[in-house]
């Protein structure tokens, strides 16, 4: 037992260490020990000590710029614009305090059915002056009758409606036949441009009544007859013609003729003469937006986006490659503001287009609502 004990004490001879070898691993201990130490403190004084500078580095890297709200509603306006593979102004006005925004807001495009507010306003004022009375009954004369809408109503020996009624068939279904009565009762369509002109409004004209402003959109310039005839005949003698209604497709000759065009800033200019009661009295521009408000064209387009049961008046345009709307917005605080979205040349359909309206309409909300701080007065990206 006690040998077998011994035995457990003794190290096997490969492992013996003698005394001048213990002394050798102190030493090593020793070294190392001091090697980390020493590297301890190394690395204490690299903490410690100052940083380098940014040129040992090469230059600081450029802060990041903050964005304005301005600029990102202008930046969102050119985003939605790539929707369309034609051409597209959106202008949008705070009516309290003038602030404008807008891109290709000096380029003129075709109005199509949204010339239509400026032969509104035209009757409005001859209601003002005492020409015109709401319930004044006017004849549907045949020879104003096109396509669609009240057009059977032409054909009815005595039939009239009164002002009342067609304006809100031509505001609110955006009829083409009521239009044109009213055209010839506001004294054609040079009288609509001289009205839009007195008002301080450049950039926007009537030339022609719907029928007319459509055979140019088809591009025939018949003489005479009637326009169901016309229309016909010309889409007989060129099927295109058909082709291009059922495609939606952009007449591109039509949309760079300069009759019946406004640019975004004229249309603008034209509500924002209506809303601020400068260019009618107090009823009829109550009467005018309050027939706006219950448009019923264009569900997907200025209203398509904004929270339900905002307030809006507005008008739109549909032609072939070529949609419009415009109108006021009335925002959760009592605030408006004014919003004008045109597109054209576009073959991508009415669908691309009305959402190009609606994000531009609701892009313009959130920023008139919420951006802080905003650069109130003119702003313009042409």
């Amino acid at each position: 037992m006690r040998a077998g004990l011994r035995e457990d004490r003794v190290m096997p001879s490969a492992s013996r260490f003698s005394l001048s070898g213990l002394t050798a691993v102190r030493a090593q201990l020793s070294r190392a020990h001091l090697a980390r130490c020493g590297a301890a403190l190394a690395g204490l004084g690299l903490f410690f000590a100052p940083l380098p500078s940014a040129d040992a580095f090469g230059p600081p890297p450029r802060p990041l710029v903050e964005q304005s709200a301005q600029a990102k509603l202008l930046g969102e306006f050119e985003r939605f614009a790539t929707l369309s593979d034609g051409t597209v102004g959106i202008a949008v006005r705070d009516l309290q305090t003038g602030e404008t925004q807008a891109i290709n807001g000096d380029t003129l495009f075709p109005m199509a059915s949204a010339y239509k507010v400026a032969v509104a306003g035209r009757i409005f004022a001859l209601i003002d002056a005492g020409d015109v009375r709401l319930d004044d009954q006017l004849a549907l004369d045949p020879a104003l009758a096109s396509e669609g809408g009240i057009a059977w109503m032409f054909s009815r020996p005595g039939a009239s409606l009164s002002v009342q009624r067609l304006l809100e068939l031509m505001l609110q279904k955006s009829d083409n036949n009521a239009t044109d009565v009213l055209v010839a009762r506001a004294g054609g369509p040079a009288a609509i441009t001289h009205f839009v002109k007195g008002l301080g409004v450049d950039g926007l004209r009537v030339d022609s009544d719907t029928a007319h402003l459509l055979y140019r959109a088809m591009g025939i310039h018949p003489l005479s007859g009637r326009f169901r005839q016309n229309a016909d005949a010309a889409r007989r003698a060129d099927p295109m013609l058909v082709t291009r209604d059922l495609r939606d497709l952009p007449n591109l000759a039509f949309a760079t003729e300069i009759e019946d065009t406004s640019t975004p800033r004229a249309m603008l200019d034209l509500l924002t003469a209506y809303e601020s009661g400068k260019a009618l009295s107090a009823d009829s521009t109550q009467r005018l937006f309050t027939i706006m408000a219950h448009c019923e064209t264009g569900k997907g387009r200025i209203i398509g986006m904004l929270p339900p049961g905002t307030a809006v008046a507005h008008k739109t345009g549909s032609l072939n490659g070529t949609g419009n709307d415009v109108g006021v917005v009335r925002l959760p605080d009592g605030r408006r503001f004014a919003v004008v979205a045109f597109v054209m040349k576009d073959s991508k359909g009415h669908k691309s287009r009305d959402r190009i309206i609606a994000e531009a309409a609701r892009a313009a909300y959130d920023y008139f609502l919420y951006a802080p701080e905003r650069a109130h007065g003119p702003a313009q990206k042409t």
